[in-house]
């Protein structure tokens, strides 16, 4: 614990457990004793002098000068700077149990000496010892209020060896001096109690509010910790990252760079579906104490939420790349939770300073960007922020600038590419394609359309607005044909998307047989549940469903069956094999593979005329490609279907 006594500088700090009384006293004390000996001091050499001619040399010279002298040695010990040993309780009492039993010894010297002079003179002489008794005697008791033992002691002896004295000595005058000095030193010392017992007092209180404010200090410091500590995994939590971060940014002179980097965890959804949240944290617990203990004195690592983790790396690029890549090296080995074995992969993003950003906020995004970048086209890598990534952003933010503010009804548009019959080409459905047409930046391509439109919320508009579009166009369309239309995976996600999607087909009068959602397997990778849900609440409507790029997701078999499908269309990957002998009979395979299943097939990707024979071949019997016809307006397919209804579309 620790004291600051007001009338002292130094911090008292005392052990555990014990009261600061015995130093405060102690402090006090030597503020008064120095005093108390100079006036033994004055008082005896005084006396001595006034009885210089009267008393022999010895009790005018010899012993006032002994006595004297100890009370300078006395003064001089209690006037020594302080040390820490001064602030010791222990020290402190031992110090002032000596200081009363030496002060009993000096009261005692200093009265007799004081009688025996008076064996000498007159009556002034005797009536100024008696002065000097009690004026002595007061000024010690005042002296020695904080430490009233010695009071008490000092004012009994040398009174009542007065008082003893002027009885048996007489006269009178004598005696009623005695008793007068007497009751007045009784009153003192009655009040000199008082006083000490509220010096203790307000120590005791002192004491005790030091005390509460130190707890609530420590208090204050542990809620601090607990306020900047991830409660699961022990490392610092997301407040102290920014708080660390934005004190180097504050220290930061440009002499000495760093980098901020974000690791992501990669499959740790599956473990959590799978074992449950408990085991995810434990899993997130083990890897926390890797992280821990691979970093060096130079990292900070933290808990920014979930599956997410920065660091903060003093040194070059080059140096966190390297830190970064060794910490996804530990992450990506198995671990053991409980009884099982789990493995998780690992992105990361890095930006430095100052190149990257010069503000905690740049440096965050730029990092989450990188990391973005990883996930997404070098997924289990650490990726540095650069130049070209720079490009994306500001293209994107750009892109996203452009479509916040953007008239959808006026900018977006749809075109058509026919589906056409391999035996004899005639069209039997189109695909409907998102065009956007910005007054700002032109024409964008439409995967930059559907990804800036998720990414400042706007994807639902997007959707009903290029589907209240297509639903007009298939009106003016020959009832035989159909129309596709894609939907992405946040709008099979989205519940009130889906909702109007089919309050849309209500209100058209159309037929909704006529129309065919088109869907990728990739984009439900996570969420087939959900999806199969969404999609079956689509076909009740009279729609059909169809599974786009079949061929490239990581479990197509699986989603044939989990997925309430009508057709697949082969991915434009597997349109070139169709010029080998291998490449036919996997394609023949996939096609089988899809009748067996009564679904439709539509190989897509047909660029020339030996790939449509190929396909022909090969049993299928709808294909689409630029070769049978290009993505073209509403009114140019309804001109072609009405001058050429049994010619195949060529390329223009």
């Amino acid at each position: 614990m620790t004291l600051q006594h007001p009338d002292h500088t130094p911090n008292l700090t005392y052990r555990a457990g014990q009261h600061p009384l015995p130093v405060a006293q102690y402090l006090r004390l030597r503020e008064r004793v120095p005093p108390l000996y100079g006036l033994l001091s004055v008082n005896a050499a005084i006396l001595a002098f006034t009885h210089r001619a009267l008393a022999p040399g010895y009790l005018t010279l010899t012993v006032p000068a002994i006595l004297v002298a100890a009370c300078l040695m006395r003064m001089l010990v209690w006037l020594r700077p302080t040390t820490s040993a001064d602030f010791d309780p222990d020290v402190a009492e031992y110090r002032m149990r000596r200081t009363t039993w030496l002060a009993v010894v000096i009261a005692v010297a200093f009265v007799g000496w004081a009688l025996v002079l008076d064996q000498y003179g007159g009556p002034y002489e005797h009536g100024h010892v008696a002065i000097y008794i009690a004026v002595t005697v007061l000024g010690c008791v005042f002296c020695l209020t904080f430490l009233p033992n010695a009071a008490l002691l000092i004012c009994t002896l040398v009174l009542g060896i007065f008082l003893a004295y002027s009885l048996i000595m007489g006269p009178l005058v004598r005696i009623a001096i005695a008793v007068n000095i007497t009751l007045v030193a009784t009153v003192i010392l009655k009040i000199l109690r008082d006083t000490y017992d509220s010096f203790v007092a307000l120590e005791t209180t002192q004491h005790a509010l030091t005390s509460e404010r130190r707890q609530a200090q420590v208090l204050g410091a542990e809620n601090a910790r607990l306020a900047e500590t991830d409660a699961l995994t022990g490392l610092p939590n997301r407040r102290r990252f920014f708080s660390h971060l934005e004190a180097m940014l504050t220290d930061a002179d440009g002499a000495e760079g760093f980098s901020v980097g974000l690791i992501d965890l990669d499959r740790f959804k599956p473990v959590n579906d799978t074992y449950g949240h408990a085991q995810g944290d434990r899993l997130l617990q083990v890897l926390g104490q890797r992280m821990i203990a691979d970093c060096p004195e130079n990292v900070v690592i933290a808990r920014l939420g979930g599956d997410e983790f920065g660091i903060i790396v003093k040194g070059s690029p080059e140096e966190a790349e390297a830190i970064a890549q060794k910490l996804c090296t530990e992450i990506r080995r198995p671990a053991r939770v409980g009884d099982l074995v789990v493995a998780v992969g690992c992105s990361a993003g890095l930006a430095d300073f100052p190149g990257s950003g010069r503000s905690a906020d740049a440096l965050f995004d730029r990092a989450d960007f990188a990391l973005y970048h990883a996930k997404n086209e070098k997924r289990g890598q650490c990726v540095r922020f650069s130049s070209e990534l720079e490009g994306m952003i500001r293209t994107e933010q750009a892109l996203d600038a452009a479509l916040q503010t953007a008239d959808l009804a006026r900018e977006l548009s749809v075109v058509f590419q026919p589906i056409v019959a391999t035996e004899n080409r005639m069209p039997m459905g189109v695909e409907c394609l998102a065009r956007w047409t910005s007054p700002s930046l032109g024409a964008v391509p439409p995967e930059m359309l559907i990804a800036s439109a998720e990414r400042i919320g706007r994807a639902r508009e997007v959707t009903l607005a290029l589907f209240t579009q297509a639903l007009a166009a298939l009106i003016r369309l020959p009832e035989a044909m159909h129309m596709c239309f894609n939907l992405s995976g946040h709008d099979i996600a989205d519940a009130e998307t889906v909702a109007a999607l089919i309050a849309l087909i209500e209100r058209s009068g159309g037929a909704p047989s006529r129309l065919i959602f088109e869907i990728t397997e990739t984009s439900l990778i996570a969420k087939f549940d959900s999806a199969s849900d969404a999609l079956e609440g689509l076909r009740e409507t009279g729609a059909r469903i169809a599974l786009d790029d079949f061929g490239t997701g990581y479990s197509s078999l699986s989603a044939l069956h989990q997925l309430p499908l009508d057709m697949v269309k082969i991915d434009r990957s597997f349109a070139p094999r169709l010029d080998e002998t291998r490449g036919r009979r996997l394609i023949a395979a996939i096609r089988n593979l899809a009748r067996s299943l009564s679904l439709d097939c539509v190989i897509e990707g047909i660029e020339t005329e030996e790939q449509m024979l190929s396909a022909r071949i090969a049993g299928f019997t709808l294909a689409q490609g630029y070769h049978l016809g290009m993505p073209m307006r509403l009114e140019d397919l309804i001109e072609r279907l009405g001058t050429e209804r049994k010619s195949a579309f060529s390329v223009a």
